[in-house]
C-alpha cells in the first residue's frame, strides 16, 4: 500500500466537482481527514451549486469555487497552486482535474485509474464505480494512503436560521402541525424522471390513506414542474418558497418520508435522516442510492436495461413509463412499515 509521510502534509486539497448528491457522498471523506491530520487545513474544490452542502461542515476549512464562467481553467491552476498544498485527492477524475491535480505543486497526488489520468498522480488507485457504492469509492481514495477509515457517515449541516425560516412557512402552511410527506420529482437527467401525472396520483393516494400534509419540493427551474403536479391533484398540495440547500435539508429532516427521483435531493434527506422511497432506472441504488439501511428502492424488476446509465433513452423510457403508481405506493407502504412511521 502506496503510503505518505502525514508529518509533511499541511494542507489538504479534496477536489470534487459537479452534482449535489456526489459532493454530499464525498463528504464521507471529511471526518477521516481530520482525524488523520487533525492539525491541517482540509479544503475542497467544487462548483455551484455543491458549495452549499459543504457549508457548515466542521471538518473542512474552506472551500475554492469553480464557476466556468467566470474563470478560466488557467486561472483556476494558479489560485489551486498557490494555495500551497501538500496532498491533492482528486475524487472526479476527469482531464480537467487531473491537470488542475499535476500542475497543484502538491507532493501527494492521489487520483484514480480512468484512461489518460494517471500522468497527473504521484498515487494512483484502482477504480471499483461500477462495484461498490459512491460512498466506498471515495473512501478507497484514502485508503490507498493509509488513512484509516474510522467515520463512514456523509456531513451535512443546516444551521438554527435555515430551520427556523422552514419551520416559519410550515407552521403556516399546517397549522394544525400535521406530518408531513415530501416528494421531489427532479432529477439530473429526464431519464431519472418519474412522470409527472404518476406523482400526482400517489400523492393523492398517501394523503387519502395516511392523512398527512403533501409537500412538493422544487429547485432551480423546475417551478413550472411542481405547478403541474399540484395542477393534476385532486387533494391540496403545498409548495414551499424557494430555499438553500441547506433550508431544503431543514424542510426534509421536517418530513416523515420522502419520495423522490434519484436526485440530490434523495441524498439530502438520506443525510438528514428521513426515510426516503427512492426511484430508479437507469442509475444502479447498489452504487448511487440512498446512503443507510432505512430506505427502500423501487423499480420496473425485470427490465434488461436497468441501470444503463444513459441521459437519453432509445427504447421510449420504460424503466419509468412502466413503473406504476400502484409499485410506488407498495414501496412506500414498506417504508412506513419498516420505520414505524405514524401518521
Amino acid at each position: 500500500m502506496p503510503m505518505i509521510d502525514r508529518s509533511l502534509v499541511r494542507k489538504i486539497l479534496v477536489i470534487k466537482l459537479r452534482a449535489v448528491g456526489d459532493v454530499l457522498l464525498s463528504t464521507i471523506v471529511s471526518k477521516n481527514l481530520r482525524e488523520a491530520f487533525p492539525d491541517a487545513v482540509i479544503e475542497y474544490l467544487t462548483e455551484p451549486p455543491s458549495v452549499d452542502i459543504l457549508k457548515g461542515n466542521p471538518f473542512i476549512d474552506g472551500t475554492i469555487v469553480y464557476d466556468r464562467k467566470t474563470i478560466s481553467g488557467m486561472q483556476l491552476i494558479r489560485r489551486v497552486r498557490a494555495r500551497g498544498y501538500h496532498l491533492v485527492i482528486d475524487l472526479f477524475g476527469n482531464p480537467r482535474t487531473a491537470l488542475v491535480s499535476r500542475l497543484s505543486g502538491a507532493r501527494y497526488r492521489v487520483g484514480f485509474r480512468f484512461r489518460g489520468r494517471t500522468y497527473a498522480y504521484t498515487i494512483v488507485v484502482e477504480p471499483r464505480g461500477g462495484q461498490v457504492h459512491n460512498t466506498q469509492f471515495n473512501l478507497d481514495a484514502l485508503e490507498a494512503i493509509g488513512v484509516p477509515v474510522v467515520d463512514r457517515s456523509v456531513h451535512f449541516r443546516y444551521s438554527t436560521d435555515d430551520a427556523h425560516y422552514v419551520n416559519e412557512f410550515l407552521a403556516m402552511a399546517f397549522p394544525e402541525g400535521r406530518r408531513l410527506i415530501a416528494l421531489n420529482s427532479g432529477g439530473g437527467w429526464y431519464t431519472k424522471r418519474w412522470p409527472f401525472e404518476k406523482f400526482s396520483a400517489v400523492a393523492d393516494r398517501l394523503h387519502i390513506r395516511y392523512g398527512a400534509g403533501i409537500v412538493l419540493t422544487w429547485g432551480p427551474g423546475q417551478y413550472q414542474d411542481v405547478e403541474a403536479i399540484r395542477s393534476q391533484m385532486k387533494s391540496e398540495a403545498f409548495i414551499p418558497p424557494a430555499t438553500t440547500l441547506p433550508q431544503l435539508g431543514a424542510l426534509l429532516h421536517r418530513c416523515s418520508m420522502v419520495v423522490t427521483n434519484d436526485s440530490g435531493p434523495m441524498h439530502i434527506a438520506a443525510a438528514v435522516g428521513t426515510p426516503v422511497l427512492g426511484i430508479y432506472g437507469p442509475t444502479s441504488p447498489v452504487l448511487q442510492g440512498p446512503y443507510g439501511n432505512n430506505h427502500v428502492i423501487v423499480r420496473e424488476e425485470g427490465l434488461d436495461c436497468l441501470g444503463c446509465n444513459l441521459t437519453a433513452c432509445p427504447i421510449g423510457h420504460p424503466c419509468m413509463r412502466d413503473l406504476t403508481v400502484e409499485a410506488v405506493l407498495d414501496g412506500a407502504e414498506r417504508l412506513i412499515a419498516g420505520n414505524n412511521i405514524s401518521f
